[in-house]
């Protein structure tokens, strides 16, 4: 039986010396447990590792890969979502090899990346599962990369074999961003990066010293579900649950009973998770919810709307949740992942803006009910970490309430990009125009800072610029699906394609998957959507394109991708729309 409060976390700075630690004091309390739905109607199937039972996985499997690599070699990481691939991620690390967190190659839609990402890795070993085993051999084949399977290795692999010394400024695995903006590029991420974050994690959300459970259905080769569901419980000590993120979009309340199953559970999900939970779990699968002790649940996701908030906390305030838990946060791949969240305890901040005065860079207050006011979250302060607001072009740090690029620096921040030394220098050596030398992190993140809260108004690669007035597209995405009950929600894309007078704005919308296609009236929609646009925006729309459910693309971390939708687009991809 655990013991509801673990022991004092000491100071190391790599992953492997904290699961070595907790297994050498704690070897009996559980440390990861993956929960297995394996028929629609499941309840859940535990599988649970102690720490004892996880550092005798870790060094066979380290053992086993340090016969097919050598030291800071790369490891590709093609498992399953669950323990297994927990094990093989700090395998990799505790032999002194470099991981490469991904996924077996049957995602739909992600082949090409994963071809992508192994060409620009080159790993000199595969890890996966018996599950998957002739799946990933096959997609290996022409590769000629050594498969592993690291359910078929026994705990005697490890025998008289000696990990090598830890070194914190070693490349610990190497963070392929989503890609969202441009071409998915590794982040190399260093030991310390990975426990310096892990810490700030833990001390945002108000978990470094008191007990909690991280409760998570996120991908592990996702930035946020590696940090929060591995890296924080390892360097903590804390009980990690997971499940698998099909299982949470088949049937979202398995994830909402794993927190109210588990005392001060953490939890992480993009914006649409909690949208997605109010509208689809029912009141009789409610009914025997209990969400009282829910500790925080963060919101990361591009973008942050505080809308969603309050209709989730409306869903379940009747479950006891309490609205102070909800954590709008921000962060990216370059810095490990957090850099801005809300602390629990407190209502999340949310501001008003005059939409007009915030395409010119300024955050001017408008009144809330004002159809011209454009409502943004506040991501809370930084965790223990520098950021400013820059202006892109000039590189003078701007005052509060002035729209620029946030710049951060931290013990977080990655190394660079592996194998892109130009890029590393623009994006992670950044020099203030004041400040001799650099080593600023480029986010290309649009924010300012407000009543020293954090707001995050965009992409700088993704502005809209018509007749030199700058464009939110998450704004307008946000008007266009609220047009029209058809257009289904998170799931759309606005951008700019050359005109012959300058760009022009094209929305490419799925429509909901409760709608009928054939049932829409698609020219009402389409004028409802020009409609509300031109009147919030002022802008008029080139083209609206209504498409079936899945057919907009995503990351592999869940956001649309503007930039490949509107390659698509461009290509002649889709139906092309009603043009005025």
């Amino acid at each position: 039986m655990d013991s509801r409060r673990p022991p004092l976390a000491p100071a190391y700075r790599t992953l492997p010396e904290y699961v070595r630690h907790w297994a050498e004091t704690t070897p009996d309390r559980r440390a990861f447990t993956f929960v297995e739905h394996p028929a629609p109607d499941s309840r859940g199937v535990h599988r649970t590792l102690t720490w004892r039972r996880l550092d005798a996985r870790v060094r066979s499997l380290a053992a086993r890969l340090a016969q097919e690599a050598g030291p800071g070699e790369r490891v590709a990481l093609l498992c399953p979502q669950g323990t297994d691939y927990v094990a093989g991620f700090l395998a990799a690390l505790t032999a002194g090899l470099i991981a490469v967190p991904l996924f077996p190659p049957g995602l739909p839609g992600h082949g090409d990346r994963l071809v992508a990402v192994l060409a620009d890795a080159r790993p000199a070993v595969v890890l996966t599962t018996g599950q998957v085993l002739a799946e990933v051999a096959d997609f290996c084949e022409r590769a000629d990369v050594p498969v592993v399977a690291s359910d078929q290795v026994p705990d005697a692999a490890a025998r008289d074999w000696r990990a090598p010394e830890p070194d914190a400024g070693a490349i610990a695995y190497l963070q392929y961003t989503s890609g969202s903006t441009r071409t998915p590029a590794g982040v190399e991420i260093t030991h310390a990066n990975v426990v310096a974050n892990a810490w700030q994690a833990l001390t945002a959300y108000g978990v470094d010293t008191h007990p909690a459970t991280c409760v998570g259905w996120l991908p592990l080769y996702h930035d946020m579900g590696l940090v929060l569901s591995v890296a924080a419980p390892v360097v903590r000590g804390l009980l990690s649950v997971l499940m698998d993120p099909a299982a949470f979009l088949h049937e979202p309340v398995r994830w909402l009973r794993l927190l109210a199953a588990h005392p001060r559970a953490v939890s992480a999900a993009p914006n649409f998770a909690y949208d997605y939970c109010a509208s689809a779990v029912t009141e009789a699968q409610k009914a025997d919810l209990r969400l009282a002790d829910v500790a925080a649940l963060i919101n990361g996701s591009e973008p942050v709307r505080p809308g969603t908030a309050d209709r989730f906390h409306a869903a379940f305030a009747a479950q006891g949740l309490d609205a102070d838990v909800h954590c709008p946060s921000y962060g990216l791949a370059e810095a490990t992942v957090f850099v801005s969240a809300a602390r629990p305890g407190g209502r999340p901040a949310r501001f008003a803006l005059d939409r007009d005065a915030l395409a010119a860079g300024k955050a001017l207050p408008a009144r809330p009910d004002d159809p011209r006011a454009v409502l943004l979250a506040g991501c809370g302060t930084p965790a223990r970490q520098r950021l400013r607001i820059v202006d892109p072009v000039s590189r003078a740090v701007l005052s509060e309430g002035e729209v620029g690029e946030l710049w951060v620096q931290g013990p977080n921040v990655g190394r660079g990009y592996w194998n892109n030394a130009e890029q590393t220098e623009r994006v992670f050596r950044a020099a203030l125009a004041e400040a001799a030398g650099g080593d600023w992190l480029r986010t290309g993140d649009l924010g300012t800072v407000l009543e020293g809260q954090l707001i995050v108004t965009g992409r700088l690669k993704d502005l809209i610029v018509v007749d030199g007035r700058n464009h939110y597209p998450q704004d307008v995405e946000a008007t266009a699906q609220d047009a029209h009950p058809a257009v289904r929600r998170d799931r759309l894309a606005a951008f700019g394609v050359p005109g012959g007078a300058g760009e022009r704005v094209v929305v490419v919308a799925e429509h909901a998957r409760t709608t009928n296609l054939a049932e829409v009236d698609v020219p009402t929609l389409v004028r409802a959507v020009r409609s509300a646009v031109s009147s919030r925006h002022g802008l008029r729309l080139a083209d609206v394109v209504l498409v079936p459910p899945g057919t907009v693309p995503r990351t592999s971390s869940g956001k649309v991708s503007r930039s490949l939708t509107r390659a698509r687009y461009l290509e002649g991809a889709y139906a092309a729309g009603t043009v005025r």
